[in-house]
């Protein structure tokens, strides 16, 4: 299991000293949620925070976009060359086009399904995408209790992804901690993102691995 823990419960006003420590203790991805006050109701960073982000990180960004201008954040942040570059199928209206884009700056693109957006409703794109981000709380807040549907939902994505595209990683993102992580590795997961559990923890290193089984 791949442990992505996200900058979003971080301590902002030592926003590089947070970053360096979970590179050191071992995370595999830095996850960055970018809220624009829209989409979600929270609003988060823009490209001048994340580009410190990527200075700070010695492992590469996982950018998660909770927008409704896609393409124009997407076109914002690919100078920073994240890792993946995460979209809500629920307010793209042209998600092909976005996914091609995305991958024209060499940048691996994926997409995020809310709670209640069925695997199914991207069958049609999954031989496309380099990784499909579930949502284990509604988005937009840090430090929501996990939603148990997810597993279900997991397996039936594992399923469609070994049958269409067995290279696409499935990720999950919200309420993860040592208390799921195994049922999540069962049901075919390959990254969790973790937020509150890694920085709220007396040692990021301990519950970084307490993750990856």
């Amino acid at each position: 299991m791949l442990v992505a823990p996200s900058v979003l419960s971080a301590d902002f006003g030592n926003l590089a000293r947070d970053v360096q420590e979970i590179c050191e203790a071992g995370c595999d991805l830095v996850h960055v949620d970018v809220m624009d006050g829209h989409f979600v109701p929270n609003l988060t960073i823009g490209p001048v925070v994340v580009s410190a982000i990527a200075k700070a990180a010695t492992k590469p960004l996982d950018i998660h976009l909770m927008v409704e201008n896609n393409t124009f954040f997407v076109e914002l942040f690919a100078p920073l060359k994240p890792e993946y570059i995460s979209f809500h199928i629920e307010e793209e209206k042209h998600p092909h086009r976005l996914i091609q884009k995305i991958r024209s700056y060499g940048i691996k693109p994926a997409i995020v399904l809310n709670p209640h957006t069925p695997p199914e409703s991207i069958e049609f794109l999954l031989g496309d995408l380099d990784m499909v981000l579930l949502m284990s709380v509604n988005p937009g807040f840090g430090g929501q209790s996990f939603i148990d549907t997810v597993i279900p939902k997991a397996l039936r994505l594992n399923e469609m992804r070994n049958r269409i595209n067995p290279n696409c990683l499935i990720e999950v993102d919200g309420g993860v901690s040592d208390k799921n992580v195994a049922l999540l590795k069962d049901a075919g997961v390959d990254i969790v993102v973790a937020g509150s559990y890694v920085f709220k923890h007396p040692s990021k290193a301990e519950a970084i691995k307490s993750l990856q089984i």
